[in-house]
């Protein structure tokens, strides 16, 4: 009777302590908080912030994106104790990035690798570079900008990221609006005005 007694008292010791450890999460404001202080900025300084929830390798991650003037900051972060797993930061003139980390090895190198080569390459033209002006299209970038923001209510210039693309001999302007929490990618033909895609990711 002991022995059964004992092994029923293990397995709820046992049972807590799992669920415990599974159920903590310190929340998106306090993981926000946690990168912000590691970019030293505060939340009032940044344009284009988005926080997700992800799993990396079973446990669940914060992913963490804002800009500060001309510079992109993303952030892996624990949601068990806060701590940062992975950071990157982009100067978004020029595609060039500036600083770039993973601490705890978490990230999947090949995953982070194209995603970083994803945005280096829609980054080579941000706005006001006058790229669209050497190439020969209707519509200028100002044009494309208004275009696509006019699709976002309450989104400035300051939320979006475009660039000049030229694919199978069409031009076309790539980019992507990110503005209270919500992703919008786009794409706009740069000789009719055209938007030719267009998609929504919401946190």
């Amino acid at each position: 009777m002991k022995r059964l007694l004992a092994a029923a008292i293990l397995t709820v010791a046992v049972v807590g302590t799992v669920a415990g450890c599974g159920g903590k999460d310190i929340g998106r404001d306090a993981a926000l908080e946690a990168a912000l202080n590691d970019a030293g900025v505060s939340e009032s300084d940044t344009t284009r912030l988005q926080v997700s929830e992800d799993r990396d390798d079973g446990q669940k991650v914060y992913e963490i994106r804002f800009d500060v003037d001309n510079t992109g900051y993303e952030y892996e972060v624990a949601a068990a104790d806060g701590s940062i797993l992975s950071s990157d930061i982009e100067n978004q003139d020029d595609g060039t990035q500036a600083q770039g980390n993973v601490q705890n090895g978490t990230q999947d190198d090949d995953q982070g690798t194209a995603q970083n080569n994803g945005e280096n390459a829609q980054n080579n033209t941000s706005q006001g570079t006058g790229t669209a002006n050497s190439a020969n299209v209707a519509v200028t970038q100002e044009q494309a900008i208004e275009t696509a923001l006019s699709r976002v209510s309450g989104a400035t210039e300051q939320d979006i990221r475009i660039s000049l693309d030229h694919d199978d001999g069409v031009y076309k302007y790539e980019g992507d609006i990110i503005y209270n929490g919500v992703e919008y990618d786009f794409e706009i033909d740069a000789n009719s005005g055209t938007i030719l895609e267009w998609s929504e990711e919401r946190d």
